[in-house]
């Protein structure tokens, strides 16, 4: 793969998905350079690699000329895209790019369908009784493991989230943290002094996340969907990422795209690199996206820290 300008700075997150699909990247810092140059900087890799793709990562206006000669290469097997294709398809994000405020690209970002809505409907409920009936054994453990371990405390956490639309509803979680501590802190620390220790193990399960079943049979979630966020930390967001209020055209869910792509988030950065994916799950929703959002939900709760559970059970 060639890279061809540097309008976007690839994370390191990014450059560890491309580098597992692609054996090498060359860069070509394009900046409106002699075509000619360009032409001969191009051969010269290809005609040393295997390359799938040339993909145009400027700011700059590509001339005629150019796009001509990639016109050609795309006939000898080697497709020229553009960045916010590479996101789509080889990332499994939306682009949104770091510069400027003009967001008209997002417009094609809209609510399900009718029939999509009715689909995910049914999605939820059939999900949603079926974890039920699963974990409830699990569930009345993690009542008791509560009380026991922070009895002065409700074994619910109820906490105002941000809906569809941008409404508020109260989203509930198995408290995790000891009532005798500061809440207000917006994000939750590596090894905080705040989480007992059956907290610690229900969130790396995703125990804690359960109670949200009944979110989703009464109708303020979907079971898959963009991550229910707390309302104040979306105020935040919004003013920092002028495109955030896009991925409340949907009902958040108990998991999500963004959740089984990307860390778990600790500030306004990670906010916008998860919105490109919730972006993309919305503008793509899909059966097929759905199933694969599942299996890669389940694939992280077995994963070390799900045989760790069953370890220390």
């Amino acid at each position: 793969m060639i890279i061809l300008g540097n309008r976007h700075q690839f994370t390191n997150i990014e450059l560890s998905v491309l580098k597992k699909k692609f054996k090498n990247i060359d860069y070509i810092f394009y900046s409106q350079n002699d075509t000619e140059d360009v032409k001969k900087m191009l051969l010269e890799i290809i005609k040393h690699r295997v390359v799938k793709y040339i993909v145009l990562n400027t700011h700059h206006k590509v001339p005629k000329e150019l796009i001509k000669f990639l016109t050609l290469l795309n006939k000898n097997g080697i497709k020229y895209v553009t960045i916010q294709e590479l996101f789509r398809v080889e990332l499994e994000k939306y682009y949104l790019p770091s510069r400027g405020t003009n967001i008209n690209f997002l417009a094609d970002i809209k609510p399900y369908s009718k029939f999509k809505y009715i689909q995910k409907r049914l999605i939820d409920y059939v999900l949603s009784i079926l974890v039920l009936l699963l974990t409830f054994p699990i569930m009345l453990l993690a009542m008791y493991k509560i009380k026991k371990e922070s009895p002065d405390g409700d074994i619910l956490f109820k906490q105002k989230r941000v809906g569809k639309d941008n409404k508020d509803f109260v989203c509930y979680k198995f408290r995790s943290m000891r009532t005798d501590v500061d809440y207000q802190n917006n994000y939750t620390q590596e090894d905080d002094p705040r989480i007992f220790p059956w907290g610690k193990i229900m969130r790396q399960t995703r125990i804690d996340e359960l109670p949200q079943i009944f979110n989703v049979l009464k109708g303020d979630m979907h079971f898959i969907g963009p991550r229910a966020e707390w309302n104040i930390l979306v105020e935040q967001y919004e003013k920092k990422i002028p495109c955030y209020n896009y991925r409340h055209s949907v009902k958040p869910g108990i998991t999500g795209w963004a959740q089984v792509k990307y860390k778990y988030g600790a500030n306004v950065n990670d906010a916008r690199e998860k919105l490109m994916y919730d972006l993309y799950y919305i503008k793509n929703w899909s059966i097929s996206l759905e199933i694969k959002t599942l299996f890669k939900t389940v694939a992280v709760v077995l994963g070390k820290e799900g045989v760790w559970l069953i370890d220390n059970w």
